[in-house]
């Protein structure tokens, strides 16, 4: 092999490698995407049930606090039923008095007889 044969060979390799070169380079830079892609993906994944576990703690707090609230209101609205059927009692035990004793009480309000008659 003479010297222009081996300054062939060089050239001809070194094109070669550096044409390799561009797609090694590329192919590094693909892998090193996907690489953190599947990281995120990863990430994701991992703290998706975290997140779950956090949002379940916060609806199990809401539903607790509503029931409660819920109890509450209720206790209110049983206590104020009764207070409203006693005041109804009364008012009608009074209405009968003045009856018996020949005095005409005015008519009701439509709503109080309503409920006087249906008991809602």
């Amino acid at each position: 092999m003479n010297i222009g044969e081996w300054a062939g060979l060089v050239g001809a390799a070194g094109s070669i490698l550096g044409g390799g070169g561009w797609f090694v380079a590329r192919a590094t830079r693909d892998a090193a995407r996907a690489t953190a892609a599947a990281t995120e993906a990863a990430a994701r994944a991992n703290a998706a049930p975290v997140q779950q576990a956090a949002d379940l703690a916060v609806l199990q707090a809401t539903v607790k606090r509503v029931d409660e609230e819920n109890g509450a209101l209720r206790g209110r609205q049983a206590r104020f039923e009764s207070l409203l059927r006693a005041f109804s009692w009364t008012v009608d035990r009074w209405a009968r008095q003045m009856h018996r004793a020949g005095i005409e009480p005015e008519p009701v309000h439509p709503l109080v007889d309503e409920y006087n008659r249906t008991g809602v």
